[in-house]
């Protein structure tokens, strides 16, 4: 991306958080220390802790202008234990997700980001990781490490594609490596396919955008025993994709996309 399209990304970005700060200025300071706090004390139990990311979540889209239509709920697996597969469009995926309350789960993002201090605190509060995509040892001790938690009943967030797309609902390449830490666990695959979640970040302007969350049904480790990880990587995005197809003009936000 180039230096002037990385600013004006900033820059229209920067228009809805503040929205959503100038909202919530009295709550905000009070918020960021119960996370700064959270985060560095392992005596706040998990689900705590996820209480005030969905809080986080909540008024982060409504303050926002942003509704989260969410679809499919029912989909999560009723036992903890599984990944979720989502495609990824930007910073308000996860918030986005958090918005429809499922089970606390940890999130796996980019090494790179772990210089911003709020966002840092965030992934601890979540018992998140960060993976250095340029370091396969490091890489790879990550994937084992997911692989035991979630044996031992945690969820966990993974973007296959490595990164947020940059052509809106157009999915990027899905890296059969992100699919790993599912093998080794055997656990259940949650496909999930985000609609105009690049948009409250990515347009100038603060007005009410639409957002489609869709929870697809789990695959289980039956379906997926002896596929390689690149034909698990392929299946998930068929059906992704397809789900994508079928839902993404549900809503008016052209007039959005074409501002």
């Amino acid at each position: 991306m180039s230096k002037f399209k990385k600013e004006k990304r900033g820059q229209t970005m920067k228009k809805r958080l503040s929205l959503m700060i100038r909202r919530n200025i009295l709550r905000v300071p009070y918020m960021l220390l119960r996370m700064i706090l959270f985060a560095e004390n392992d005596k706040v139990s998990v689900e705590k802790k996820f209480d005030l990311i969905r809080e986080i979540g909540e008024r982060g889209c409504k303050s926002g202008n942003v509704n989260i239509h969410g679809y499919g709920v029912e989909n999560f697996p009723k036992e903890s234990g599984y990944i979720m597969y989502p495609n990824h469009q930007g910073l308000f995926d996860v918030m986005g997700l958090v918005y429809l309350k499922p089970a606390p789960f940890g999130v796996i993002i980019k090494k790179e980001t772990e210089d911003i201090y709020l966002l840092r605190k965030l992934i601890h509060l979540m018992g998140g990781m960060f993976m250095d995509r340029n370091d396969v040892k490091q890489g790879l001790t990550v994937i084992n490490a997911v692989a035991d938690e979630v044996k031992n009943g945690r969820n966990f967030l993974i973007f296959p594609e490595g990164t947020r797309s940059k052509n809106g609902n157009k999915l990027g390449d899905f890296k059969g490596g992100s699919f790993k830490a599912a093998t080794k666990a055997k656990c259940p695959i949650v496909p999930i396919a985000i609609i105009d979640s690049y948009l409250p970040f990515d347009i100038s302007s603060t007005k009410s955008v639409d957002v489609q969350i869709h929870i697809l049904p789990p695959i289980n480790y039956e379906e997926y025993k002896g596929m390689k990880t690149a034909e698990i990587a392929d299946m998930v995005k068929e059906r992704i994709e397809k789900v994508i197809a079928e839902n993404e003009n549900n809503f008016s936000n052209q007039e959005l996309k074409n501002a």
